[in-house]
């Protein structure tokens, strides 16, 4: 066991702010991300804003979140539920699976994701068969459905709201908005 002012004596750090000072405990400590094997650039899922971020990972398993320097939105900063967004990927309570509730049902069922998108799809292009509206009251053209609406989320980002405004005015959707708007 050697004391810092015994290293510090006998080292040329004379002003105690160097090796001489620095524990064992600290010499050995490494950075949490030095035996990851995988580094990507992503883009945090909380808001708009679009911070930049670096995913650490490790056997195919997110062990560290932390801001991108390289970004020029964040310049390496994140809020902090931007920098807890690895809680999202590995949380306990996170679901992977798609479940179902069947009309009047009490309980949850899996079901695969395929036949989930099918359902959605097959709701999606009757709701909007059933409302189609060629005309107005007063015979204006008007080729729109009042058979659904779109409400947009925050924590997508620009390109995904624009797509998805595109692809409901394509189907004639009137009520297309965003939660950053509202």
């Amino acid at each position: 066991m050697e004391w810092p002012v015994i290293r510090q004596l006998r080292s040329r750090d004379s002003t105690g702010r160097a090796a001489a000072v620095t524990s064992k405990k600290t010499r050995e400590t490494s950075p949490r991300t030095g035996d990851a094997d995988t580094v990507v650039q992503s883009v945090c899922p909380f808001c708009a804003v679009g911070c930049g971020q670096k995913v650490y990972a490790k056997d195919n398993r997110v062990i560290h979140i932390e801001g991108d320097p390289d970004s020029p939105i964040s310049r390496g900063r994140l809020c902090p539920k931007g920098a807890a967004s690895e809680q999202l990927v590995n949380s306990a309570g996170r679901q992977t699976k798609v479940l179902y509730r069947a009309p009047r049902a009490r309980d949850w069922e899996e079901m695969d994701l395929d036949r989930a998108l099918d359902m959605i799809a097959d709701r999606f292009i009757e709701s909007r068969r059933r409302h189609w509206e060629d005309t107005d009251e007063h015979g204006n053209p008007v080729h729109r459905t009042m058979g659904f609406a779109s409400l947009g989320g925050a924590t997508i980002d620009n390109e995904e709201n624009y797509l998805i405004k595109k692809l409901f005015s394509a189907a004639g959707a009137v009520q297309i908005e965003n939660q950053a708007r509202i």
